[in-house]
């Protein structure tokens, strides 16, 4: 990708709140659309996942793939709803917001907080702010300083097979469970997320007993685990890719974090629909007041605000499991290996 200067983009995009300002009213007949054709497929496809486990369960595991994607699209909407973005009622946001957490299984305003919060503190590097709805990464100065056993836990964390295998479903499980961020504003998130939990294990203990443990297991937990690996995927993607955008507080800066903080993720037209336009993703940061069926309008009438993002399309983001350490000297993601070569002999 072409180098930018800052002062460039800032004085390119001077007008951004102006551009932007136009697509943030959300459109209630897109909206009911929107509802109808990911919670009706997902529905479908869940009853004939039901079925299919008499006939093979080789059959209900491919089912379970295609329905992880409208799962997506269902929690499209919850995110949504967590920006008040997906309909003007703040009431109707939350209402379908909570009731989508019942198939994300995440829970709706906690989740919703600690997202908000990383919209507000994108790319900057102190830990208070890192640490809150992001991957964890180190910076290579962090990584010198660690004694071998964290290294190597560290290592073991960001090999690929264990942090798109299994951290997913651990935060899915554990993470989503208990509130581990602790700060004084965020009491009443927690109870709401209490409630969430024990609302949605009510729900799981009622399908068990209805459809049988068994079954009801055997469908749900492949769907959510594929979805969490897709949903860890993307964002892995939207904000640790090689030329990504990190600063130290006092150095952040909103525009810069949103335009080149997060890519343009350019995919096949129907994986754009299944993850509600997501891949829009520097401009969802731009305004997350842009509900994602307007996301795609927007970067088509303002190409402007493309022009330093960064693109990246499937086969490209693949090399995104080498980023490993952030290298504030080379303002990028680097691998292990350019660790080595750069640093460990030196």
């Amino acid at each position: 990708m072409k180098s930018f200067s800052e002062q460039e983009i800032k004085d390119t995009l001077q007008n951004w709140k102006e551009i932007i300002s136009k697509y943030q009213q959300p459109d209630t007949k897109k909206a009911i659309i929107q509802i109808s054709n990911s919670f009706g497929p997902f529905f479908l496809l869940w009853i004939l996942m039901y079925f299919s486990l008499s006939w093979s369960y080789w059959i209900t595991i491919g089912l379970a793939f295609v329905n992880a994607f409208f799962l997506v699209r269902i929690f499209i909407i919850q995110h949504d709803c967590g920006h008040q973005s997906f309909l003007k009622s703040k009431k109707w946001n939350n209402s379908i917001g909570f009731i989508c957490s019942f198939f994300s299984s995440i829970p709706y305003k906690y989740w919703a907080k600690v997202h908000n919060h990383h919209h507000g503190h994108n790319g900057i590097l102190e830990t208070k702010h890192r640490d809150i709805g992001d991957i964890k990464f180190l910076t290579v100065d962090e990584y010198v300083k660690l004694p071998k056993w964290r290294k190597l836990a560290y290592r073991i964390f960001r090999m690929p097979v264990f942090l798109f295998g299994f951290v997913p479903f651990i935060y899915l499980a554990v993470s989503n469970r208990y509130a581990f961020i602790n700060m004084k504003s965020w009491k009443k998130i927690k109870s709401s997320q209490i409630i969430n939990n024990l609302s949605l294990a009510a729900m799981y203990l009622s399908l068990c007993w209805l459809l049988g443990w068994k079954q009801f297991l055997m469908i749900q937990l492949p769907i959510i685990f594929i979805f969490s690996i897709i949903a860890f995927w993307f964002f892995y993607v939207q904000h640790q890719h090689e030329e990504t955008y990190k600063q130290w507080q006092e150095n952040w800066d909103f525009l810069m974090a949103s335009i080149q903080g997060a890519t343009y993720y350019k995919l096949p037209k129907l994986f754009q629909w299944l993850t509600g336009n997501i891949g829009f993703h520097h401009i969802h940061h731009l305004s997350s007041l842009i509900p994602n069926y307007q996301l795609e309008k927007c970067f088509k009438e303002n190409p402007i605000l493309n022009k330093y993002v960064t693109t990246i399309t499937f086969s490209e983001s693949l090399s995104c499991i080498h980023n490993k350490l952030w290298d504030q000297k080379e303002q990028r993601m680097i691998s292990f290996k350019e660790y080595r070569r750069y640093y460990k002999a030196s």
